[in-house]
């Protein structure tokens, strides 16, 4: 079964911004698209709200108007049921609700063709049990849309144990057709992105709630050092923190309460105190009144002597040496992954805090890419020598990289938080969620990782993240950082390679 037709109809059921975006692309893709919406949100309200959007495409040149009247024309509001039978393929977008869903779908399917697919757009509910009922639950499949729908690039074509092959397929070749990148995923919780995502959001709760660093801080360093476009706390608050809260509590309670999708009590008090993020102008950050964000934390500058010789070595941190050869530092050779700073030895970060390693002044933490990195972040140990600080801030410095000194947490914020991203994303490898290229090609195009986690991961070093989650787990005595199976037998392999 090939994509569908330009010359087939296509519908839309539910009209809020979900659902006015999808009847966006289908119609941009030529297909006369019905939508059809509720007394909150009306499919011709919603096709005014497109026309809009639309024109201010025109004004900034980025759509010629003729297009963008084709577009409006192709979109078709109805307002009963029986308007969409001549559709091929239905996709329902109304509210997070299963009874809800499931009403609709059996409402669709008595009203189109028995060879119309059907879809839904839920990003959290299980795809079979929104299929339940159905005459033909093998002509249902999921097809997982990100907000805003006409710009975001990803989605998630999902199977439920019904959905035939065929059916997979062409919706996987309609997307593909619609100018958009698909990934096939299998219907468990939380799909691709929504399940490997969690880690991103609940290690920076779980720092903000052990007291390493603030918000501004852990999304200076994600952004910065990490190479995210932004930091977790920011996209939590662009979310909102009902919405993100809801997300991982499904999923949560899915995986049978797995420890390493576990809620967060600091996200829980943002939602008491009614700080659910941009849209009630406050969540990590204050938005009202044109409020400025706190800066993040940065060593203060320090001269540095460049007759101070620095040794270093190790694959990771050879960036790090080269950079300060580059600057006209000296540098003498080292060995390990480690830097030799004014006679105070410091370590790239293996998930044990320096406090308990006795054989270094500090950590510092992973970075996408320490040539090109603008901020990083280390820790001190409590038995550090006077003046351990004051090296490491002024060496980094010296390199033109901001330097932030958090609480010596396990693992520190990037490395703590790419090692729980790939442990979930390999587990969901195997588990056969989806194939190991469509995990990292879904997180890359579905919220702009600078990497996939698995790809990054064979870059860092498999055994490198699963020693960290092993001595952040030792430290913290938590299941929340148990490795999973697959990265085990990953480590192994590059252990033997």
């Amino acid at each position: 079964m090939a994509a569908l037709d330009a010359d087939e109809a296509v519908a839309g059921v539910g009209a809020g911004t979900m659902g006015a975006g999808i009847a966006q692309v289908a119609a941009a893709a030529g297909h006369r698209t019905f939508l059809i919406g509720t007394r909150a949100h009306p499919g011709a309200a919603a096709r005014d709200r497109i026309a809009a959007s639309l024109a201010a495409l025109v004004e900034k040149g980025r759509l010629a108007a003729d297009a963008r009247a084709a577009i409006l024309e192709r979109i078709v509001p109805v307002e009963e049921l029986a308007d969409i039978a001549p559709a091929k393929l239905v996709i329902e977008s109304v509210r997070e609700d299963l009874a809800l869903k499931q009403r609709v779908t059996r409402e669709v399917e008595a009203v189109v063709a028995p060879d119309a697919i059907l879809a839904t757009n839920t990003s959290s509910l299980p795809v079979a049990a929104i299929a339940r009922g159905l005459a033909r639950p093998e002509r249902f499949c999921g097809l997982h849309f990100f907000v805003p729908a006409p710009m975001m690039p990803l989605v998630e074509v999902v199977s439920a144990p019904a959905t035939a092959p065929a059916i997979a397929a062409a919706g996987f070749d309609t997307m593909v057709a619609w100018r958009k990148t698909p990934v096939h995923a299998r219907a468990t919780p939380g799909f691709i992105v929504n399940r490997v995502a969690r880690p991103f959001y609940g290690e920076a709760l779980r720092l903000i709630g052990e007291g390493a660093a603030d918000a501004a801080t852990i999304d200076a360093v994600m952004r910065e050092g990490g190479g995210f476009r932004m930091g977790p706390c920011e996209v939590m608050d662009l979310i909102g923190h009902d919405v993100n809260l809801a997300t991982t509590t499904e999923i949560w309670a899915a995986l049978f309460h797995d420890p390493r999708f576990a809620p967060s009590p600091v996200q829980r008090g943002l939602l008491d105190a009614g700080r659910l993020g941009r849209k009630t102008g406050h969540g990590f950050y204050d938005y009202a009144n044109g409020g400025a964000k706190p800066p993040p934390a940065a060593a203060p500058p320090i001269a540095w002597d460049p007759a101070t010789r620095v040794g270093g070595g190790g694959a990771l941190v050879d960036a790090l040496v080269e950079r300060a050869r580059a600057r006209g530092l000296g540098v003498a050779p080292g060995s390990g992954d480690g830097l030799e700073i004014a006679g105070h030895r410091f370590a790239l970060t293996d998930g044990r805090p320096a406090s308990l390693r006795g054989d270094v002044s500090g950590v510092f933490d992973l970075c996408l890419d320490y040539a090109a990195a603008t901020r990083i972040a280390f820790a001190i140990a409590d038995v550090a020598r006077p003046g351990a600080a004051e090296a490491a801030a002024g060496f980094f410095g010296a390199l033109g990289l901001a330097a932030s000194r958090i609480d010596d947490a396990p693992g520190l914020i990037v490395m703590r938080t790419l090692a729980m991203l790939a442990n979930v994303a390999l587990d969901a490898a195997k588990e056969g969620v989806a194939s190991e290229a469509d995990i990292d090609l879904a997180m890359t195009r579905g919220v702009a990782y600078p990497l996939g986690p698995i790809a990054w991961a064979g870059r860092v070093g498999v055994r490198r993240l699963l020693a960290t989650l092993d001595n952040v787990r030792a430290t913290t005595g938590e299941e929340r950082y148990r490795a999973g199976p697959a990265l085990r037998r990953r480590a192994a392999r590059e252990g033997h390679s």
